[in-house]
């Protein structure tokens, strides 16, 4: 199952969600700010960023800027405990399901969540599609 973890007034956030609607695409919306993440939660997040923390935190945020913590110097224990605390300091959205993480919004990487099975109906039907003209594959045979 897709979770999205979203916070109000995210434009990114309103933006991924649309896209999943627009796809019939189900999934599970997690509020940063009105649900608490559980430590299970934060270091799967954490393990499968490929760059560390620096995937999903935002090291500009002004908590961290405030706080003048070194994030990559903390243990796993104290980071969940702070990002539990601290969850602004989280890039939203977050997407993830059993195999893949996407964090922000991105009109391209966002695809991945679609079955490879109906992204190759998808591929096969293309040239049937009415909107063919201002299509990307037209674009890109070009």
């Amino acid at each position: 199952m897709l979770i999205i973890y979203t916070s109000p007034g995210c434009a990114s956030c309103r933006k991924a969600k649309q896209w999943l609607k627009d796809h019939d695409m189900e999934y599970i919306e997690k509020n940063l700010f009105s649900t608490i993440l559980n430590e299970k939660e934060i270091r799967f997040l954490l393990e499968r960023s490929e760059n560390g923390t620096d995937d999903i935190i935002s090291k500009r945020s002004k908590v961290i800027k405030d706080s003048n913590l070194d994030i990559d110097n903390m243990s796993m224990s104290e980071l969940v405990r702070f990002i539990q605390l601290n969850p602004s300091i989280l890039k939203r959205p977050i997407m993830m399901d059993e195999r893949r993480l996407l964090v922000g919004y991105d009109d391209e990487e966002i695809g991945v969540f679609v079955p490879a099975q109906l992204r190759s109906i998808q591929d096969s039907m293309c040239d049937e599609c009415p909107e063919y003209e201002a299509c990307g594959k037209v674009r890109e045979a070009c």
